[in-house]
């Protein structure tokens, strides 16, 4: 499974924003296994060069409203966050805008808005950092779980691919072998059969040979499955004696 540290995109021009974002990040200890910490890897873009975000690697991005509504400040009747949001919707990754205190004073929109993966909060004077760290660390688990989701759907396909592969050449063993005893035995004639041409007895040599081959391939998986067959067994004792154990 994948134990990448995941990387968190701080779109801002105001450094103090960076700050605060870092600094109210969720504290939780990494487990014990891991061989990272659990906090995430900040990296902070400008936001005047955050207009083109598809194809960057990040899992979650924080953006500072307030900066982009600086840049398009004086445009009478553009939403002054427009672009923003198609930069991020078009990333496809989740993302979070903190917009301005002063879009919000009014408390004419609610705490948050959800526009498809890009969360809109209300700047909360004093709580925002805790509230985008909080949610944005939630974000990051779910996509986490997906994630491990994902993978392990992967394996489990392939396990049982190979699985039915398995079961397909074990149920087809004998009648594989009649083929190959038929063959051998046909290759065996051939190369007795005195007078023939040396091309004839060379290629009846290659056939025989390899028939010994895949017999030699099917014996194995005879001894496999017989491992396998003895290993299942003395699981089932293992786990009988171990229930027997707990009731005594």
């Amino acid at each position: 499974m994948s134990t990448k540290r995941p990387t968190v995109l701080i779109l801002a021009s105001d450094p103090a924003f960076v700050r605060d974002i870092s600094a109210a990040w969720p504290q939780e200890p990494a487990p014990r296994s891991a061989t990272h910490s659990s906090r995430p890897e900040f990296v902070v873009l400008d936001q005047g060069l955050s207009r083109d975000l598809e194809g960057s690697h990040y899992d979650l991005a924080i953006a500072d409203a307030s900066s982009d509504q600086k840049n398009t400040r004086g445009e009478s009747g553009k939403d002054p966050h427009q672009a923003l949001r198609q930069s991020l919707a078009a990333a496809r990754k989740p993302a979070i805008i903190v917009h301005s205190e002063r879009v919000h004073s009014d408390r004419s929109l609610d705490f948050y808005q959800l526009h498809g993966a890009v969360l809109e909060l209300r700047r909360e004077p004093g709580l925002w950092p805790a509230i985008a760290g909080l949610v944005g660390r939630e974000i990051l688990r779910r996509t986490q779980a997906e994630s491990r989701a994902r993978e392990a759907g992967t394996v489990s396909a392939n396990a049982q691919a190979e699985a039915t592969l398995g079961r397909y050449m074990v149920e087809m063993r004998t009648n594989v072998n009649n083929a190959l005893t038929a063959v051998l035995g046909n290759a065996e004639l051939m190369v007795q059969e005195p007078g023939l041409p040396a091309n004839v007895l060379a290629e009846a040599n290659t056939i025989r040979n390899m028939a010994l081959r895949l017999h030699e391939v099917f014996q194995r998986f005879s001894s496999l499955e017989k491992e396998l067959s003895i290993e299942k067994e003395l699981s089932v004792v293992a786990r009988e004696s171990g229930k027997k154990a707990a009731h005594a």
